[in-house]
């Protein structure tokens, strides 16, 4: 049987077996992993792998089991077996598929790339050495390094439900990555850069890579610890993407019901400064995150999360919607051995119309954060406190760099402070930001 034909035929038997609904996540998938240390290959490998994932629904109560054996018989006994586990689990109101929402066709977002699967290893092995060499002979202080890796995937994903949802897609991505360690008088400075795409053709070059990850190593070399203070804090593209995933994270409904979020009873409200626009879009054109269905079979779409500071949407998987009184979002992700839970596709804020460079000349005195350490968010009061390195910014310029410092403040402080938003974002990965500035932060230090 094709894949999608086997899991139309799971929920066909738990239907048979009992179940009054039920749902299939299925995926089969191929991955490949290059990595070189020091010249030398230190991992080559390459996986296939399929499961599903099966929850059935009897009265109320769920069952949940998985598989990766595809055999007819193996498949009707777990069937049976999963519909039977479902008796034995307390009854929730709230266990529920989504409502039915067939879709005539839903949108070609251009997520497979067959080229993927044919690049040869030593395409993979020259690159990845290609990386290394670039970057130690960028600068001399760069004499060893973390590794150097390719990896690339491709997936085909299913989901079935007794809804009358039947819709497979396929995806694929490659991504490479380098981490140089400069080493200075008596210390070590290590760093990364990488590249993320679903097409081979739309990678950016090794060498490329490479000189980035070298560039931000030795910039680092000399580090020191910042005086404490409050100043303003310029968030470089990656740390500004990390910042606001933080907030996603805050808007999973089942938070939300839990009032286990700081952004509890925000909705319509302003949180943020009205320069602040944040996105969630599953519909991108070969997005990293891009998805036409989400993993409980609800179709997705493009949402306003935060709209010039007013928060727009909490986000909901049928389970959390239905205990809510609303409709899920399309946002429920899952893998075939896990039920879903909430999660973001191309997470981005929409950009301003100012360069990094002006943004760094603003500031007489803060930080330029590049790297944090640690979660040390509290989810309820919005509290955060993380390690943080970066460059210390003197007079609108890049004076030094600094490490083993802390930045702290309140998550909803922070958005009301974002003062100044670049013109520089890049969708490097499913969480992507240009360069902010976030006034008022604690920097602790010396």
């Amino acid at each position: 049987m094709k894949i999608q034909e086997v899991a139309e035929y799971v929920v066909e038997w738990a239907l048979k077996s009992g179940a009054e609904q039920a749902d299939v996540y299925l995926e089969k998938g191929r991955e490949s992993t290059v990595t070189v240390r020091m010249s030398e290959l230190e991992t080559l490998k390459q996986a296939t792998s399929k499961g599903l994932g099966l929850r059935v629904f009897k009265g109320n109560r769920l069952g949940f089991a998985y598989t990766s054996d595809f055999d007819k018989k193996s498949l009707r006994n777990f069937a049976r077996r999963t519909t039977e586990m479902a008796m034995e689990i307390t009854s929730d109101p709230h266990n529920v598929l989504p409502p039915a929402m067939r879709v005539e066709e839903y949108p070609e977002l251009d997520l497979y790339d067959p080229e993927i699967a044919t690049i040869p290893i030593d395409w993979k092995i020259t690159a990845a050495k290609k990386m290394e060499k670039t970057c130690f002979d960028y600068d001399e202080r760069i004499k060893n390094s973390e590794g150097a890796s390719v990896y690339d995937s491709e997936l085909e994903a299913v989901i079935v439900n007794s809804n009358g949802i039947s819709h497979k897609y396929n995806s694929s991505s490659v991504t490479l990555v380098v981490s140089p360690v400069a080493e200075g008088d008596d210390e070590k400075q290590s760093n990364y850069w990488y590249c993320s795409k679903r097409y081979f053709k739309d990678m950016e070059g090794p060498e490329e890579i490479a000189k980035t990850a070298a560039k931000r190593a030795i910039a680092m070399l000399g580090a020191k610890k910042p005086k404490t203070q409050v100043v303003p804090v310029v968030f470089d593209p990656q740390m500004a993407a990390s910042f606001m995933a933080i907030y996603f994270y805050a808007l999973n409904g089942e938070s939300i019901l839990k009032k286990s979020s700081f952004l509890v009873d925000k909705l319509d409200t302003q949180i943020g400064n009205e320069n602040f626009t944040m996105i969630d879009d599953a519909l991108m054109k070969r997005g990293n995150g891009s998805q036409p269905i989400d993993d409980e079979g609800v179709p997705t779409t493009t949402r306003t999360v935060i709209d010039k500071g007013v928060l727009k949407n909490y986000f909901y998987t049928a389970y959390s919607a239905h205990k809510a009184g609303t409709k899920p979002t399309g946002n429920a992700r899952r893998g075939y051995s896990s039920t879903p839970s909430v999660g973001a596709w191309n997470l981005y804020i929409k950009p301003g119309d100012v360069s990094p460079d002006e943004i760094i000349k603003s500031v007489d005195n803060g930080l330029y954060l590049t790297r944090t350490m640690g979660f040390g968010v509290n989810m309820v009061t919005g509290d955060l406190s993380r390690g943080a390195a970066g460059y210390w910014i003197e007079n609108g310029e890049l004076a030094y760099p600094v490490e083993e410092a802390t930045i702290a403040g309140n998550l909803l402080d922070m958005l009301k402070n974002v003062s100044m938003i670049g013109n520089d974002l890049e969708f490097r990965s499913s969480r992507s930001a240009p360069t902010l500035r976030i006034d008022n932060i604690t920097v602790s230090g010396t």
